[in-house]
């Protein structure tokens, strides 16, 4: 009698085990482009955020240059900066201003998009999301040329009124001009995202609603507002991340008027170090504190929301 235990598995029963490496191999090829392309950078960029040049002698021949150790000198250095410290107070104010307005609309154009009698829902939908489709570079450019009184089609029409167009891109007003740009853009896109939600909430909690007497200013105060609480947290935790990250509006205008300077908001104040001063090592600090901020900040907001919209869960 043959004893079990020297009985040799088939063919097919140790070929079973290869499934288990699947996941893994269809895995991979995203976790070496993860480490290539994001954790690399970020790597050395921390790494060079700690270094400087020192120059020895005239600063002429090989070997004149070096690159040694700094410490936090870096650091230091850009947050005591005036220049770095008005951009981030102006990218906050940015943020006060751009995030409740967008979501505003955003959540207005959703909840007048669920009510039951509305026409031309395809056509409002694609009229309101079109403006994120657009470039953010091209939206700059278009906005631009119409904040310009020389070439906006604006001061005519407002000539005839008796009006006169007013400076768009003064020290206190350009702000909100930048401002108004992101909200065209972004607006359509946060509807997309809070309209789906509502799509998804059950319809048996609206006739009910209706049962009771409710009205449709009730059914989206007290019902539809609610359940979609966690998008609105979504789409507001990316809203103030894309705010910080706001590059191209600014950089795009700052040709057009004297108002915008080369660090008037923190990424540029980044770019102007790396490209124009040369300062890639201020550059890489000032990147690494940028990042601890948005992280810090990201954190807190999802901390906060995790509490109050989905009750420590």
């Amino acid at each position: 009698m043959t004893n079990p235990s020297r009985v040799r598995p088939a063919w097919g029963a140790r070929t079973r085990t290869a499934p288990r490496l699947a996941p893994y191999v269809c895995v991979t090829p995203a976790v070496v482009l993860f480490v290539l392309f994001l954790l690399l950078p970020i790597g050395y960029a921390l790494f060079m955020s700690f270094q400087k040049s020192q120059v020895s002698g005239l600063g002429l021949g090989a070997g004149a240059r070096r690159q040694v150790f700094a410490g936090l000198s870096n650091y230091a250095t850009e947050l005591t900066d005036a220049a770095f410290t008005s951009s981030l107070l102006r990218v906050v104010i940015y943020s006060v201003i751009l995030v409740p307005v967008m979501l505003g609309l955003a959540l207005l154009f959703a909840l007048l998009l669920d009510a039951r009698r509305v026409r031309l829902q395809r056509f409002s939908r694609l009229a309101i999301f079109l403006p994120y489709a657009v470039p953010t570079v091209i939206a700059s450019l278009l906005w631009g040329f119409m904040y310009l009184p020389t070439v906006s089609p604006f001061p005519p029409v407002l000539a005839r009124l008796g009006l006169t167009m007013p400076n768009l891109f003064t020290t206190h007003v350009a702000l909100l001009s930048v401002a108004n740009i992101g909200v065209w853009g972004g607006t359509g896109f946060n509807m997309i995202v809070l309209y789906t939600s509502l799509r998804s909430v059950p319809a048996e909690l609206y006739e009910a609603a209706r049962i009771d007497g409710a009205s449709q200013t009730q059914i989206a105060l007290r019902i539809k507002i609610p359940m979609i609480a966690p998008a609105l947290v979504l789409t507001g935790v990316f809203s103030v991340i894309a705010t910080l990250q706001v590059f191209n509006e600014p950089q795009t205008l700052a040709p057009l008027t004297n108002t915008i300077s080369p660090d008037w908001m923190p990424l540029m104040r980044v770019y102007d170090l790396a490209f124009n001063d040369n300062d890639v090592y201020g550059a890489a600090a000032l990147s690494m504190m940028i990042a601890v901020v948005m992280f810090i900040l990201s954190y807190s907001l999802l901390r906060v929301s995790n509490r109050r919209v989905f009750q420590g869960r």
